[in-house]
């Protein structure tokens, strides 16, 4: 028994490499093209092209059937049969959004309590966001920026994942941060705010990255910026309207973050409406 090939005409872009010989009946060699075109005259038509269609090709058509191309993936074996369907290309999503979107709630959560909201004077409650919303999980999306070959997105997310795990550990107890300088509360304001200022000054060095960006990227960063610096000057002087200040820039900052989010979500087949992006720079 012998089988016959026919040709194949593929639109669109290429497919993954499928046999489709199970499509066409076995036939013995004796049997010339004449005897196969009456054949196949009085059953199911042959095969003659491939179709794909939809967004990125999802569907494939093959004859008057239509279907998923990942149903016929794994009908084929998929990247376990190489031999018989090529491996899928592995596309990642942008991990730039989820990290925004860490960083912003967090943000927001933290500065609202440093602008002195509704009479919240205790930080704690921010120290569950802090270790696994704006710490944790923004650190995994800044490794996985680094995966996908953004070295800026890499460094900043994975800086302020690493940044909000510090905090947390400044506010649980059982590390003895706090404990360390027992009575000496100015030992301590000053301690937090060399913190805070070597937060701004990294920050600075990144908004002068985002100078041939966009302008809410650009201003995301430098508000953020002016609020480590305005939170350092608070408890460098013991001044409370500076730290108010500070909780006020952050405010900002939290929701430059959130559309920054948004922007890096909202396509044209999930929102009705996208954003509207500034360049600071002239694209050679």
């Amino acid at each position: 028994m012998k089988r016959r090939k026919i040709d194949l005409e593929v639109y669109s872009e290429t497919l993954p490499i499928i046999d489709i010989h199970f499509l066409i009946p076995k036939m013995s060699d004796s049997i010339h093209s004449s005897d196969y075109k009456e054949q196949t005259s009085n059953s199911e038509p042959a095969v003659l092209k491939i179709q794909t269609t939809g967004d990125g090709n999802e569907f494939v058509i093959i004859g008057k059937q239509k279907f998923y191309r990942h149903e016929l993936m794994e009908a084929f074996g998929g990247t376990l049969n190489p031999g018989l369907s090529a491996p899928p290309v592995h596309k990642f999503a942008n991990p730039a959004p989820l990290g925004l979107s860490a960083f912003s709630l967090t943000t927001f959560v933290l500065s609202c309590y440093n602008a002195g909201a509704h009479g919240v004077h205790t930080p704690n409650v921010v120290v569950g966001l802090a270790a696994f919303y704006g710490g944790a999980v923004q650190f995994l999306a800044g490794v996985w920026e680094l995966v996908v070959g953004n070295t800026f997105g890499g460094t900043a997310l994975t800086s302020y994942g690493a940044f909000w795990l510090s905090f947390a550990a400044i506010n649980v107890e059982s590390f003895g941060i706090v404990a360390a300088y027992g009575e000496d509360v100015a030992q301590l304001d000053n301690a937090v705010a060399f913190y805070l200022l070597a937060w701004g000054m990294f920050t600075f060095m990144l908004t002068s990255l985002t100078l041939k960006s966009t302008a809410a990227f650009f201003s995301l960063f430098f508000y953020l910026g002016v609020t480590y610096v305005m939170l350092a000057a608070g408890d460098f002087s013991g001044n409370a309207n500076l730290t108010k200040a500070g909780g006020i820039f952050g405010i900002i900052t939290a929701f430059l973050g959130f559309y920054n989010a948004w922007a890096g979500v909202a396509t044209r087949t999930n929102a009705y409406f996208t954003s509207y992006a500034i360049p600071l720079s002239k694209q050679n």
